[in-house]
């Protein structure tokens, strides 16, 4: 089980919110001086379908994305895929000054790779015309890109590398990095990702569906394989489905942190289109071993937490599923963003980009963002504001029966009520209460949950307004988002 590119067919309020942020100075050297309406960013996007319209395409048709910054922009390349499209394969670029307004730019290659459809075709296969979760690097003045290419008819695939002088190209061949056949037992080597350690060692990070994530060294240098035909050892796994082997892991990331001299590692778990959502875990050494929440290394055979990102739905919206296969990526001046394609609960044909903020608890652990990325900035929110009607979401994991039809539903993460009073208690218990020492929230339940919820600025992209939002984890590492009414 692991992603079959197809042809897709088409198909004011009365509280008070902190004032909408203002979005940054646009560069008119580079782009257009016409205002940016960020309400012009809509969840399906039918009417820029047909081919020719690529150039408005922006943050729609984007699935697996990896994201960097260079320079004063951001760069953006993805797999390809379009709703109601045959695409070309060649690997989407796109770029942004500030993570909202993105333009596409066209394609990396012009083209299949050559070394990579040659090593489909030599193993006996028919390559896919489609490339699929690149991944982006700089090393020194060199960038690299890492690509997926699978075969159509067999247990075939391969990463392969292309560098360049700039972000924007041209980009040349390097070679093959890693390869899967139908005879060997290896995981699916699709889905890259790269860490470079502080004393420059660079670690490749991949796998899907057949037998979780592997890890494997890389020649600084080259950017290739430190030892040519090696493909590294598993670091990552799931476990079993009613005694089953649940295959459904994959589009890793990793980051090292140097704050807190750590690895991050996160994790795709489950199908594409439907329950798609973020694990996270964390290690001192990029070989692992990587621990979950609970303590477990992550190779082991269970479903790992935290979750920190997940199909959810707030109030009068059809909600968005499909969300993993993130990217993790910084801005240069300390705050790190998580980004991954969110697909509409109305159509789950459409794929959008979704950038979020990502924080870290006391503890260390990563949160994201309940709502996108919009300028808003990282000031405490004064206490005075936080009495109020929320909706509240608890990235829960819901165990459907049988292997088969756990892919099938969403499982929509709902948002319920809850009301913080100004005397301290939430949602007209005595029993329950909170208390603020900005930007921390701590929600104390009777019943013993104990919720560190941090808070901050938000848009509301669901109402189109802006509000306050906040995000972290309770005392048994469950994910917990909410916005104010």
């Amino acid at each position: 089980m692991r992603k079959v590119l197809l042809i897709l067919l088409l198909v004011s309020c009365s509280r008070a919110h902190p004032s909408a942020p203002t979005p940054p100075p646009v560069d008119t050297t580079t782009t257009s001086p016409k205002p940016f309406d960020i309400n012009s960013i809509e969840d399906t996007y039918a009417d820029v379908v047909p081919f020719n319209d690529y150039p408005e395409w922006g943050p729609y048709n984007v699935h697996d994305p990896s994201i960097k910054k260079f320079g004063n922009t951001y760069y953006c390349y993805s797999t390809d895929v379009a709703y109601g499209l045959t695409v070309r394969p060649g690997i989407q670029v796109r770029t942004s000054p500030d993570l909202v307004q993105w333009t596409f730019k066209g394609w990396v290659f012009d083209a299949l790779p050559s070394a990579g459809a040659a090593f489909i075709t030599n193993n006996g296969g028919v390559p896919n015309q489609a490339l699929w979760a690149p991944y982006i690097l700089q090393v020194g003045s060199e960038y690299r890109l890492y690509y997926s290419l699978a075969s159509a008819t067999a247990r075939l695939s391969v990463i392969g590398l292309a560098v360049a002088s700039s972000p924007s190209g041209p980009w040349q061949e390097r070679g093959v990095v890693v390869g899967s056949t139908a005879g060997s037992t290896i995981t699916n080597a699709i889905d890259p990702t790269v860490v470079v350690t502080p004393s420059g060692d660079e670690w490749m990070y991949y796998g899907s569906a057949f037998d979780g994530i592997y890890a494997l060294q890389l020649n600084p240098t080259t950017g290739l394989a430190l030892t040519p035909g090696a493909n590294g050892k598993r670091i990552a796994n799931r476990g079993f489905t009613n005694g089953q082997y649940n295959g459904n892991i994959e589009g890793s990331e990793v980051i090292y942190d140097a704050t807190r001299s750590r690895y991050y590692l996160f994790i795709a778990y489950d199908w594409l289109t439907t329950k798609y959502n973020v694990r996270a875990a964390w290690g001192v050494n990029p070989q692992g071993p990587f621990y979950d929440y609970a303590g477990q290394d992550i190779n082991t055979n269970v479903d790992h937490t935290p979750m920190i990102v997940a199909p959810y739905r707030f109030n009068g919206h059809g909600g968005w599923q499909g969300t993993a296969h993130c990217t993790v990526f910084s801005d240069g001046n300390g705050q790190y963003f998580i980004a991954h394609q969110g697909r509409p609960g109305v159509d789950y044909n459409y794929m959008d980009l979704h950038v979020r903020k990502l924080f870290f608890t006391p503890g260390g652990w990563p949160v994201a963002s309940p709502e996108r990325y919009a300028w808003e900035p990282n000031d405490t929110v004064p206490v005075a504001s936080l009495a109020g009607t929320w909706e509240q979401i608890d990235l829960g994991y819901q165990v459907v029966p049988g292997y088969a039809s756990e892919q099938v539903s969403p499982d929509f993460q709902n948002s319920v009520p809850l009301t913080l009073s100004a005397d301290g208690t939430f949602n007209g218990s005595v029993a329950d209460t909170w208390t603020y020492a900005g930007p921390w929230l701590t929600l104390r339940w009777s019943g013993g949950r104990t919720d560190t919820l941090l808070v901050q600025s938000g848009r509301d992209w669901e109402n189109k307004r802006s509000t306050i939002i906040f995000t972290g984890l309770n005392n048994t590492g469950t994910a917990v988002w909410g916005k104010k009414d």
